[in-house]
């Protein structure tokens, strides 16, 4: 995937004016619809989806960075297309564990770095119907079952390609290709719009885009005006987000951050980005790998995941939680085990999580808080004696433990409020007090 995977080269590069200039021209005027909108707002309420990152380079079990960290020429790649054969992949199993694990959306790599399309694309034959023994569209398969059950999908499209002759000159990744020297930089984003054209016109009604890669070649003008012009228009309700690491640009409709909530102390790959006025999303994986990789078996634990749903959604963020199925189409047993906890907690506590808006107290090495019309949510994610100090949050009628509605006494002193916490009430994981204020 993107820079998933920390770059520093990438991170050191800073953006020279003239092209930030270029970069923007042309969006300044964007209003979005009254559709796209309402789908922000349904978005952020959401607070939680599936993360899926598929492709040939799943037969190397090395990532999805692999062409580029093995230097791996074109022409020895495009042989393991020759291998992906997905036989077990399921997109009723796939919706399943989204549904299963209180997901509201997925978003899958219809095209990652490697340039390979998941689709039958009309623009090369580079894609999973002309190359692989499969001879399907799973893409086609997975959107239709989505719809079915009311799972939003948004489609992961990397502007980044190590495999296009036109993506010239090269960007800091994908230097041991092997591509002929010139190119056509304008052919290849006329490509890359096709390309997006196909997606926003072959399935129906999509969740957004969810591009990544400008980071490679961030002095280039990447037309985004155009880009953004032509998804608006197509799918006026379908969001945009781009995973550039930067402050975002007129004609995106959410902002993403890796790894780290949005907010103080995010890690240097998000220190650039700023807070935007739009809906945040978090992206982080089960593992140390995005694409599937067979040596990496170290899955976070269910109270990790949890714990980092939470701390995203109070830090007002989605929380987008990836996995990498095995080439034969299979979500690795151990991930899948882990999302379906996670939805277990996710059906009782739910209520804490979906629809809130980040809370009066901002995100605390103690936890989190949350808000939803008169409820504030305290969410205690690291349990420190039975009293906790919060600047004063006004209008407070009553507080209680929301697993069972045991009161919590509290006190409003000066500037503070008090919550005295039974011991008895201790959530290893998370402890929720819910203060019922008067709404104002």
């Amino acid at each position: 995937m993107a820079a998933m995977k920390q770059f520093p080269l990438a991170l050191s590069l800073t953006l020279p004016l003239v092209a930030l200039a270029s970069l923007v021209l042309g969006v300044q005027h964007y209003r979005p619809s009254n559709e796209n909108l309402d789908a922000r707002a349904g978005f952020q309420s959401s607070k939680f989806g599936l993360f899926i990152h598929w492709g040939v380079y799943s037969v190397l079990g090395k990532g999805e960075w692999v062409m580029n960290d093995d230097k791996m020429t074109v022409a020895d790649y495009e042989k393991i297309a020759g291998q992906f054969d997905p036989t077990e992949f399921d997109p009723v199993e796939w919706v399943a564990l989204a549904r299963d694990m209180g997901a509201a959306y997925i978003t899958i790599t219809a095209k990652d770095h490697d340039g390979f399309a998941m689709w039958g694309t009309k623009q090369s034959d580079w894609n999973v119907v002309d190359r692989t023994p499969y001879r399907r569209d799973p893409l086609r398969l997975l959107t239709d079952e989505a719809h079915k059950r009311g799972i939003k999908l948004f489609f992961y499209y990397s502007q980044l390609d190590w495999h296009h002759p036109d993506y010239f000159p090269l960007g800091i990744s994908g230097q041991s290709s092997a591509r002929a020297s010139g190119g056509d930089w304008n052919r290849y984003l006329d490509y890359a719009d096709n390309q997006l054209r196909e997606l926003l016109t072959g399935y129906g009604e999509i969740g957004g885009i969810w591009l990544d890669g400008m980071w490679d070649k961030p002095s280039a003008n990447w037309r985004l005006d155009r880009t953004y012009a032509l998804i608006h228009s197509l799918q006026p309700a379908a969001l945009i987000g781009n995973n550039h690491h930067m402050k975002p640009f007129e004609g995106e409709d959410f902002q993403i951050f890796e790894k780290d909530p949005p907010g103080p102390g995010v890690a240097d790959l998000n220190s650039k980005s700023g807070l935007a006025n739009l809906p945040f999303e978090t992206a982080d994986s089960v593992n140390g790998s995005w694409g599937y990789n067979a040596s990496n078996n170290e899955v976070k634990g269910t109270a990790d995941l949890i714990r980092s749903l939470v701390r995203a959604a109070g830090s007002d963020s989605n929380f987008l939680l990836n996995v990498g199925p095995t080439p034969s189409g299979k979500i690795p047993p151990e991930a899948a085990e882990r999302l379906r906890a996670v939805g277990t907690w996710l059906r009782k506590y739910g209520d804490s999580i979906y629809g809130t808006r980040g809370g009066p107290v901002k995100p605390q090495p103690w936890g989190v808080t949350m808000q939803n019309g008169p409820r504030v949510y305290v969410h205690i994610l690291d349990w420190a004696g039975d009293e906790l100090t919060l600047p004063r949050i006004p209008n407070i009628q009553r507080a209680t433990i929301f697993a069972n509605g045991t009161p919590v006494p509290f006190q409003q002193v000066g500037t503070t409020t008090m919550l005295r916490l039974p011991a008895s009430e201790h959530d290893p994981i998370d402890t929720i007090v819910v203060l019922k204020t008067d709404g104002n």
